[in-house]
């Protein structure tokens, strides 16, 4: 806390009308004072640091952190591997019909959803810190596929690998905090865009219609109403009914049978029965409707259209693809030509993908985590890592993109799950599926496939997030309110004025900008826009004014600015300093308390507010400035004057009286912002510059 507001020595005589809030303008939080001496810099050459670097690496605790499996496979027991094995297996009868579902959105092949479903669950048990979260494909990972890699699968592979080793990249130098520049309403709004984009994207395959192209939101709209005229009636009624059953399974998992109390075996066990059949809806609507295709189809009734031919087995070892060989179309099985693209190429046409893509993944497993993790801290480091090396072994297996998906990592903590074994036994499915299945998934609707992906992605469109965000309300005083908009308003009571928060407008500039622009330029909007909030922020801090008086009789004029003084802000600091400066001859004092940090425009700001001072022979000293603030200033040959007790500032107020007369009362035309007496000499005045006050359209009274 500044020393001016704990001093016996200076004492604030009069504060007219000041509602309580309007006393903690400032925040000391995180900032330790110490009385303002430092300890000497200690050099350090890079070879030191690498040294320091390595010899952290090879110690105990960091391998520990770095393989959390050595944290929990010494302590593992058989109810840990029961829980596992429960939850493995009815997590992968998730995994195989979503797999199947969520490669038509990245416009891939049928078999490339499980072929990036196997690998990443292996990696997570050795690298992952969170018991609850499975990787494989996600909606947004697949979208976000889709995006950048335009349904081209050497361009899906490769970008998995590229943005693996981004992954790792980032969790070395640390770059993990960069996902707190994405706001909640940014997230939020990108999420319920993506959902919808992806409702969009199989609704083609609810009505059966063929020429659904286009990349974003509209553009997909009116392609299909274009082909409106091609609509299969058997493939719409299939597709809708699964939806409905898929809402009413899901609901099922609720159902709690028995009364609440005196409860028999029967009825836990009908309860468990429901809510099994409610988390493998996915998996029993599939294997039920492909097997009315097999008899469909064994009797010449081709109603509806089912996924074709999927290879079997599992895909080949091998390094991804690094270019691609041209390849002629083939009419008759409707193969389009392939073009060939060198590493450069295949790089430059993933654009910002290479950037958005760990990012949005970054969000998106951490998010699940956090989730899951009952309040326990997230090594969001080491989730890079483990996210990074599962995708790059991905990679090798021709398989594309995977996160940590938040639906599929409840459905693991509702079953049970122990350690993050159960990945393990998830992957192990997977490859059971692909060895012995893949004839059985031949017969397989595109339209249940469907069903299943918008049944899933519906209830992640977050609209019930807007009406608490219209209530997040920012308060100001009576003042502060006419300071802020420019308009005078009378009163005589301290009210309290409301003004619905801000944080609608990066919600709805990312919804709406993903929704009609490509992915990555929307939410680089949404983004921009919501920094733009954060540097307005910064380059209109509050400054508290206050006329004081010591013991002796000394009055001073004292300014505190809330925060550190930087490009943004340091001039606006400054013309308030003018402004009220201006109006008095008193000695002005900035109280520095808050001031952790500067830089050199602030340094020369400061160099020509001085010489401002200097003209008119008034005193400016600067109180509380921290030495690594006033090394700053050290360049510009700036004679500041330093006060760090308030002996020293009586001495230097004594010091500015003695230069000549001072005009000890402040012009009775400054607007304060408060009703305040200028009867007395003695009495005070406090002030708060609002956040959007410009100090030279200040309303007088």
């Amino acid at each position: 806390m500044s020393t001016f507001e704990t001093t016996e020595e200076f004492k604030t005589r009069q504060q007219i009308d000041q509602p309580l809030e309007t006393q903690f303008n400032g925040s000391t939080e995180f900032i330790l004072v110490s009385d303002h001496q430092t300890s000497a810099r200690q050099t350090r050459n890079f070879s030191d640091f690498c040294a320091a670097g390595l010899k952290n690496v090879f110690r105990k605790k960091t391998l520990y952190r770095r393989l959390p499996i050595l944290q929990w496979l010494p302590h593992y027991n058989r109810e840990d591997a029961i829980g596992d094995l429960i939850a493995g297996i009815t997590v992968g009868l998730t995994v195989i019909p979503q797999g199947l579902a969520y490669s038509g959105v990245a416009g891939l092949p049928t078999q490339y959803g499980l072929y990036g479903a196997f690998m990443g669950c292996f990696v997570y048990v050795i690298l992952g810190t969170c018991k609850d979260s499975t990787v494989g494909s996600t909606a947004i990972a697949s979208l976000m596929v889709f995006q950048f890699a335009k349904g081209v699968w050497q361009r899906a592979v490769l970008l998995t690998f590229l943005t693996g080793l981004i992954e790792l990249l980032m969790a070395l130098f640390r770059l993990s905090f960069i996902i707190e520049f994405v706001s909640g309403p940014v997230s939020a709004g990108f999420t319920s865009a993506v959902a919808l984009i992806i409702t969009t994207s199989q609704i083609k395959h609810i009505i059966g219609v063929k020429n659904a192209k286009g990349t974003t939101f509209l553009e997909r709209w009116i392609s299909m109403i274009s082909d409106i005229g091609n609509v299969r009636m058997a493939d719409t009624i299939l597709g809708c009914s699964c939806v409905l059953i898929l809402m009413l399974m899901r609901s099922m998992g609720r159902i709690r049978v028995g009364p609440k109390d005196n409860r028999k075996w029967y009825h836990a066990m009908a309860t468990r029965v429901l809510w099994f059949l409610s988390v493998s809806r996915n998996a029993t609507l599939v294997i039920f409707f492909a097997a009315v295709s097999m008899y469909m189809k064994a009797h010449d009734m081709n109603y509806f259209r089912l996924t074709g031919y999927i290879p079997g087995g599992l895909p080949e070892f091998g390094l991804p693809p690094f270019s691609i060989e041209a390849k002629p179309g083939n009419e008759t099985t409707g193969e389009p030509a392939v073009e060939a693209e060198t590493f450069v190429e295949m790089v430059n046409n993933m654009g910002y993908g290479l950037i958005i893509v760990p990012l949005v993944a970054l969000l998106e497993n951490i998010a699940a985590c956090k989730a899951l993790a009952k309040g326990k801290p997230i090594d969001t480091s080491q989730e890079l890592i483990a996210m990074g090396i599962a995708n790059v072994a991905n990679s090798f297996f021709q398989g594309y993109r995977a996160n940590g998906g938040l639906a599929r990592s409840a459905v693991n903590n509702a079953s049970g799950v122990r350690t993050p074994l159960g990945n393990m036994y998830i992957g192990a499915i997977v490859v059971f599926a692909l060895l012995y299945l893949t004839d059985f998934f031949y017969y397989i609707p595109k339209a249940v496939l469907a069903s299943i992906i918008i049944s899933a992605v519906i209830f992640q469109v977050q609209y019930q997030v807007i009406v608490p965000m219209w209530r997040s309300k920012r308060e100001y005083s009576h003042d502060e309110f006419r300071l802020s908009c420019r308009v005078y308003i009378k009163t005589q009571n301290a009210h309290v004025i409301c003004i619905p928060g801000t944080d609608l407008i990066p919600y709805f500039v990312a919804f709406i900008a993903c929704l009609v622009m490509p992915l990555e330029l929307g939410i680089l909007s949404a983004i921009g826009v919501n920094l733009l909030f954060i540097l307005y922020h910064s380059a209109r801090p509050k400054v508290r004014l206050e006329t004081l008086e010591t013991k002796d009789g000394l009055k001073f004029l004292k300014l505190t600015p809330d925060r550190c003084l930087i490009f943004p802000s340091v001039e606006f600091v400054r013309n308030i300093v003018l402004k009220f400066g201006n109006k008095t001859t008193l000695p002005v004092v900035i109280d520095c308390t808050y001031i952790y940090s500067a830089d050199y425009t602030a340094a020369k700001v400061i160099s020509s507010l001085l010489d401002d001072f200097n003209q008119r022979k008034q005193k400016l000293i600067f109180f509380n400035l921290k030495p690594n603030v006033a090394h700053i200033f050290d360049g510009l040959n700036v004679n500041l004057t330093l006060c760090y007790n308030t002996t020293a500032l009586t001495q230097a107020l004594s010091e500015s009286e003695e230069g000549g007369e001072i005009n000890l009362a402040l012009e009775p035309d400054i607007e304060t912002g408060v009703r305040m007496s200028t009867e007395s000499l003695n009495s005070a005045s406090t002030v708060d510059v609002s956040l959007n006050v410009s100090t030279d359209k200040i309303t007088k009274l």
